[in-house]
């Protein structure tokens, strides 16, 4: 038995955040139910068509979910939707601010309407404040907290390749509804919590932060070096490969000197003899390890790291990582379903003994529409109908 087997999730959900949450509940059990518009479905299912014509987000994100189209405009769609609630343990959302409560599913109605409810809403910026009605994009929260201006090179800001903002917020999200159901299983009372994109990787930029109100200045922005420690980031080598590094301590340092670097007396030079002192002598510093590693290819570089036992690793494109041999030894892939066939799926990071995750198939839109109505007791003619509507 998986650890969510029995719990319901209602997902109004569309893009990134939201979806990242109840996919992660799917893994482990749960039955979630995605509402999707009619006919066109969540606008992720268009974000492109490299996964034999299927968008790359929406396979990542939506595995192991049964999808339902409604048109919640309808007064008929909204009643499934109660219907549905009625039955749920949890009910989540993340469209556009304020759009929940105008169509009637706002938080405070639904918990006076289901009290054993978990509800999540997954916002851009909060539901007050000067910014709750402002448009949110990964990119632009990124702004908004600090992010893109310490990524990048001293030159060029940079946002993150990947959308952090939308994943922190998602798995804040799932967090919060694994709480909110323990909470529920010692009260037996429901609750509402939110979950804002800004707040969620405004915690990620916790360090940068700190650094930045009590230090006056801003970790500059070092490319794919460390700010604050050294050495610690890409290193060319005499083949004209790059390897990444990274010391943590001065145990560390002492043995990259003796032995990676075969000058042990470095260890107690004065410029270098703290971390402090390394990233004031920067310059120095990597002068000195350019001129060693211009002698050596890549992997003499890396057999001298490991034999010092220093942190290394190679710059691996998301082909190389697809196919990295950690994952296949661990056979972290499995094959699940989806409209255009087999694909292949990581398994989800927490490896729990005893318990083998879901991977379900990635629903077409609107698959399981049939199917779900006809369990809250809507006979064929009038599914028929409601498909004529427009209401489903």
């Amino acid at each position: 038995m998986l650890p969510l087997e029995g719990i319901t999730v209602i997902g109004l959900e569309q893009a990134v955040a939201a979806p990242f949450a109840t996919r992660q509940l799917a893994d482990l059990g749960a039955r979630v139910i995605k509402i999707e518009r009619p006919d066109v479905g969540d606008f992720a299912r268009g974000y492109d068509t490299t996964v034999r014509g299927l968008a790359s987000y929406f396979v990542w994100l939506n595995r192991s979910k049964e999808s339902l189209t409604l048109d919640l405009k309808r007064p008929k769609a909204q009643r499934i939707l109660h219907q549905l609630l009625a039955g749920a343990d949890v009910f989540i959302q993340n469209l556009a601010p304020g759009a929940t409560e105008r169509l009637g599913f706002g938080a405070a109605s639904l918990r006076e309407e289901y009290h054993r409810l978990i509800i999540c809403d997954v916002s851009g910026y909060g539901s007050s404040g000067p910014y709750q009605d402002k448009k949110a994009y990964d990119l632009l929260v990124q702004c908004e907290t600090g992010v893109v201006s310490v990524t990048g090179t001293p030159e060029t800001p940079a946002k993150v390749g990947i959308s952090i903002a939308d994943i922190a917020a998602g798995m804040y999200a799932y967090a919060g509804i694994l709480t909110a159901l323990y909470r529920r299983e010692r009260t037996g009372a429901g609750t509402a919590f939110e979950v804002s994109l800004f707040e969620a990787l405004g915690e990620w930029m916790g360090a940068a932060a700190y650094y930045t109100a009590y230090g006056g200045s801003p970790p500059p922005r070092t490319g794919a070096m460390h700010a604050t420690i050294a050495p610690y980031g890409p290193f060319p080598t005499g083949d004209g490969r790059t390897v990444f590094l990274g010391l943590q301590n001065e145990r560390e340092w002492a043995r990259f000197c003796a032995v990676v670097l075969e000058r042990p007396e470095l260890a107690a030079d004065a410029r270098f003899d703290a971390n402090y002192k390394r990233v004031a002598h920067l310059d120095e510093l990597h002068g000195i390890i350019a001129e060693v590693f211009s002698r050596l290819t890549a992997a003499q570089v890396i057999e001298r790291l490991e034999r010092a036992q220093i942190a290394n690793a190679r710059l691996n494109s998301p082909q190389e990582f697809w196919d990295h041999p950690q994952l296949q030894a661990r056979r972290r892939w499995r094959e699940i379903g989806s409209p255009v066939g087999s694909l292949q799926a990581l398994v989800p990071p927490v490896t729990m003994q005893g318990v083998e995750p879901r991977m379900g198939p990635i629903p077409d839109v609107g698959e399981q529409t049939a199917v779900i109505l006809r369990a809250l007791g809507y006979e064929e003619e009038e599914i028929a109908r409601l498909r004529a509507a427009g209401v489903v």
